[in-house]
């Protein structure tokens, strides 16, 4: 079975220890995404580069921060500020693709499902940031929408919340996605069944 890397979010939001969205776990995080991206590199498969991006102004935010609490003007991933670039530490491929959305899930809103299509791929390995919110969203969507769904759980992470710390969500999340949406995983497994 054909299988893409779908890469979301590796953004400074939530890598620079000074973001209120840092993750803890984020160095060990774009390790293990680096060992997968250079597994789908040697294999010559496709990856797909995910970056979150809001118009400085607004007007594509749609309902993302109704629930967020901050005020309307002060909303995280606006247009060329430095918390959208990507972590400086993330492996970038000359052959993979960006897709820049705009929403949780990689595929509201953007091209990624005709790429897949185009590329007649099958299966999907989701792993990037954040676990409960994007990644979470784009395995579901791609379970909806027929394809197999690899979640490689500790290439996720997440900032947690004020109750759940990120090991815990992590965790959670994995859980409530194996149940029914996809595999879930650590990369070394993942790694390992690939090699076989």
């Amino acid at each position: 079975m054909k299988k893409a890397l779908v890469v979301i979010d590796v953004q400074k939001l939530y890598t620079d220890e000074e973001s209120d969205m840092y993750c803890e776990d984020s160095a060990a995080t774009v390790d293990q995404i680096n060992k997968l991206i250079s597994e789908f590199e040697k294999r010559k498969e496709p990856i797909y580069l995910i970056r979150h991006v809001h118009k400085v102004d607004g007007s594509d935010l749609g309902r993302m921060f109704d629930f967020s609490g901050e005020p309307e003007e002060d909303f995280n991933f606006k247009e060329g500020s430095d918390e959208v670039e990507y972590d400086d530490r993330l492996k970038i491929p000359k052959s993979c693709l960006e897709i820049v959305k705009n929403r949780y899930s990689a595929f509201e809103g953007t091209d990624l499902e005709k790429h897949l299509q185009k590329a007649k791929v099958e299966g999907v390995v989701i792993c990037g940031f954040m676990t409960n919110f994007c990644c979470e969203s784009t395995a579901r969507s791609a379970h909806d929408k027929d394809y197999f769904v690899d979640f490689v759980l500790d290439a996720t992470g997440t900032p947690g919340t004020e109750n759940i710390d990120e090991k815990e969500m992590r965790k959670f999340v994995g859980e409530c996605l194996e149940s029914g949406f996809s595999r879930v995983m650590s990369t070394e497994d993942f790694m390992s069944e690939r090699n076989k």
